[in-house]
């Protein structure tokens, strides 16, 4: 397994160097000026000289190795420095975003706990719901939770995040006025009271992307257990007087798991990308806020790095799944 993990590293490598360079062609080629959003009173030659020192105006392959070098030197150590507080970090440029002029990571760590809070929770949430859902609807198939199930996942996974959202704020929050519509991120968790106030206004933006989250999986785990549920291993197992709790949580689930996994790892990711709807809607300052912001002003080293991350994010959980695959089924071997 670790001949395998150490391979896979070594192959990412190389993917994320292409994906790095698609990222970047394509957000640098879209229509972009740095100095679009400057005051019209600017003259000409004053806009050329700021183009002139963003680098704007080099070849594109230059513009992409020289940000290479800054994603993959400079603003790791930079991370690393601020986690660790050792004075590791060059003096060298930085990434820098063209509408704060701050460095595009820094802009990113200070919304990234945000995005944690309200996604993670959410993610967790999801799973924690979505399996029992998904066991128990298999074990008895065709009953009445397994009807009200199968019902609530498709409305769930049918239904856009940005309608659940601004349904949950009509109802929640206009209507019954339990939660707050907006969720503040200068609150700061002091004493109980506080906390309380944290809760109620992390409830509606975890439930809409846990609601989301939770149909998905509901239905493969629930399509996995029924193809275990027949197979002749656990006709096997109720043979020699295993108890059916065992039978079930223990053979059958373990083997219903693996492609779950992949569902389960791989959307993680797509739940940050999710996420960008649902900041927006409860108006989370969070990274997909931050994306939009960017999008929406030009700010293409900020894109290009949030899209890199998500890619990064993507390569990792895959690795992780392959290695989940190993854990789960004891037949799967990859040295």
């Amino acid at each position: 397994m670790l001949t395998y993990t150490i391979r896979r590293l070594v192959l990412a490598i190389p993917t994320l160097l292409f994906i790095s360079f698609i990222i970047f062609l394509i957000v640098k080629l879209s229509p972009s000026d740095p100095t679009a959003g400057l005051p019209l009173t600017i003259p000409p030659e004053v806009r050329e000289q700021i183009r002139e020192s963003l680098g704007v105006n080099q070849p594109v392959l230059v513009q992409y190795f020289r940000w290479l070098q800054l994603m993959m030197w400079n603003e790791p150590l930079h991370l690393l420095e601020g986690w660790t507080g050792w004075e590791i970090a060059p003096d060298g440029p930085r990434v820098i975003s063209y509408q704060t002029r701050s460095p595009v990571m820094d802009l990113i760590m200070q919304r990234m706990p945000q995005t944690l809070w309200v996604v993670g929770v959410s993610y967790i949430v999801g799973i924690l719901i979505a399996l029992p859902i998904g066991i128990i609807s298999a074990y008895r198939q065709y009953s009445w939770f397994d009807q009200i199930g199968t019902f609530i996942s498709m409305l769930g996974f049918s239904v856009p995040t940005f309608f659940t959202g601004v349904l949950f704020i009509v109802i929640f929050a206009v209507n019954l006025g339990w939660f707050p519509s907006v969720y503040d991120t200068t609150h700061v968790v002091t004493d109980w009271d506080s906390f309380i106030v944290q809760i109620k206004q992390i409830i509606m933006p975890v439930m809409v992307l846990g609601l989301f989250n939770a149909s998905q999986i509901s239905r493969f785990m629930r399509a996995s257990m029924l193809d275990n549920l027949n197979q002749d291993y656990v006709r096997t197992a109720r043979a020699k007087g295993l108890t059916e709790r065992v039978v079930v949580l223990v053979h059958v689930l373990r083997n219903s798991m693996i492609p779950v996994v992949t569902v389960i790892a791989l959307n993680v990711p797509a739940v940050f990308g999710g996420a960008i709807i649902t900041e927006q809607v409860f108006k989370v300052n969070g990274i997909g806020q931050l994306l939009i912001i960017a999008i929406q002003g030009g700010d293409i080293p900020v894109v290009q790095t949030v899209s890199f991350i998500f890619a990064v994010l993507i390569v990792l959980f895959n690795l992780l799944a392959d290695v989940l695959y190993g854990v789960l089924d004891p037949r799967i071997r990859y040295d």
